[in-house]
């Protein structure tokens, strides 16, 4: 029988918090146990395996992420979408890095499918990019090259990974410049991997 006032949402919200204040890695069902004061068999009621809590974990943290991103373009097209899009990105990075590397995992194709969150982070992507007036195969390669530019500042923020002491925030304000002007300026032609 469930403990009194145990649910999932309670159990994914406390994981994503232990995520933030320990880093992901160090979420385990029997840590969340301990938040709770209950033994280890308490939370299988509610979560089957490590496994699952962290796939709870990364489908709350896609939602709020989302969220977040949805309300920072709301309104926005081009150089202002981008810019209230990237700086809601790296927000919610640097606040939440547990949850936030719960988001980049890879997870089960049912659990990503189904993931609402998920697939508003990939939708919100699109929407804002499509403001440059991409088209297919290059509105792929541009979201990965936004991705990429975005997540390796976040992750190299959240690591103290900017040792040189230029303030960090002029250094984004710059890159945020150069993205818009690479993606004002994509090129057109398409080049296939043989």
């Amino acid at each position: 029988m469930p403990r009194q006032g145990l649910t999932s949402a309670r159990v994914s919200a406390a994981a994503a918090e232990l995520a933030d204040s320990v880093g992901l890695s160090k979420v385990t069902v029997a840590a969340v146990a301990r938040h709770f004061g209950v033994s280890d068999a308490a939370l299988y009621v509610h979560v089957r395996s490590r496994d699952a809590l962290i796939e709870h974990v990364a489908v709350r943290a896609a939602a709020a992420f989302a969220d977040d991103l949805a309300i920072a373009v709301a309104g926005r097209a081009g150089h202002q979408a981008l810019v209230g899009f990237a700086n809601a990105w790296r927000a919610f990075a640097v606040a939440h890095p547990g949850q936030y590397a719960a988001t980049q995992l890879p997870l089960p194709p049912e659990v990503g499918t189904n993931s609402a969150g998920h697939l508003r982070l990939i939708e919100l992507s699109y929407a804002m990019l499509r403001g440059y007036g991409l088209d297919e195969p290059a509105l792929t390669d541009a979201i990965r090259f936004v991705r990429s530019t975005f997540h390796g500042f976040a992750s190299l923020e959240n690591a103290d990974g900017f040792g040189h002491p230029r303030v960090v925030d002029a250094s984004w304000h710059s890159i945020l410049d150069a993205v818009h002007t690479t993606l004002s300026n994509w090129p057109t032609g398409t080049r296939e991997q043989k």
